[in-house]
């Protein structure tokens, strides 16, 4: 519990001092628009407000943080967390920023575009293939897990609602669904994840073919609450069990 809070500290320093340092390379300017204003399209460039663009890279950013970061520490311990603390700030977090107000000095250019104008068109190629491989495995990534978790959650949920076990114990209710072959509207788990996963296809490909307002504006800023709003609830879980 005290490594968790060491952890937290650090990164609130790292934001705070660290920070400091990258922001004066760029010499920010708040008077200086961004393409959201100097391009404003009504399709991939539009202003929108402070707390839903927080929101929006918070769940961009952390969106599988919760699914995926006690798997690395059941698996690794304390090294685990450790690792994401100095690789959020000395990594992950400066290559976040440097790529995102790269693209605000050059119009909202994409880095392949960047590659281009700065390295020669070997490199754009090179890197529009690399951008291309390492977004697949992201997209795969954040279609299957997700599909997965829901899969699971209404295999449990409804499987509970049909008698499998009485309500109370989570653990219990989900090895009972498991074990017992419990359908859902006629369908076992392996139908429910693939439906699930259909289902998350066609919101990212809507999401994609239309304006930016349309659903990442309006929908991706709930996402990113719940977000927010499951990890409090998990630190004050940790908190409260004193685990």
């Amino acid at each position: 519990m005290l490594w968790f809070f060491f952890c937290v500290a650090v990164l609130i320093l790292g934001y705070f001092i660290y920070g400091k340092i990258i922001e004066k390379i760029f010499v920010i300017n708040p008077k200086r628009q961004t393409p959201a204003y100097q391009v404003n399209d009504g399709v991939d460039y539009m202003p929108m407000s402070k707390t839903k663009i927080w929101l929006i890279q918070l769940l961009n950013i952390a969106g599988t943080g919760p699914i995926f970061g006690p798997i690395l520490g059941a698996l690794y311990g304390p090294v685990a967390m450790l690792w994401i603390v100095i690789g959020c700030i000395f990594a992950g977090a400066v290559h976040d920023y440097f790529c995102g107000m790269l693209s605000i000095r050059h119009g909202g250019a994409t880095m392949p575009y960047l590659a281009g104008k700065f390295l020669g068109r070997p490199v754009k190629v090179f890197i529009n293939t690399l951008a291309l491989v390492l977004l697949l495995l992201v997209g795969v990534v954040f279609v299957a897990s997700p599909a997965q978790l829901m899969g699971t959650i209404t295999m449990d949920v409804f499987g509970a609602s049909q008698g499998a076990l009485v309500l109370g114990d989570a653990e219990a209710v989900h090895h009972s669904v498991e074990a017992g072959g419990i359908k859902v509207w006629g369908m076992d788990k392996a139908t429910v994840v693939a439906l699930w996963t259909a289902i998350i296809f066609a919101y990212y490909i809507l999401a994609t073919l239309l304006p930016v307002d349309k659903i990442i504006g309006r929908i991706y800023p709930l996402f990113g609450a719940l977000l927010l709003f499951m990890s409090v609830g998990m630190v004050y879980g940790l908190v409260v069990s004193h685990f």
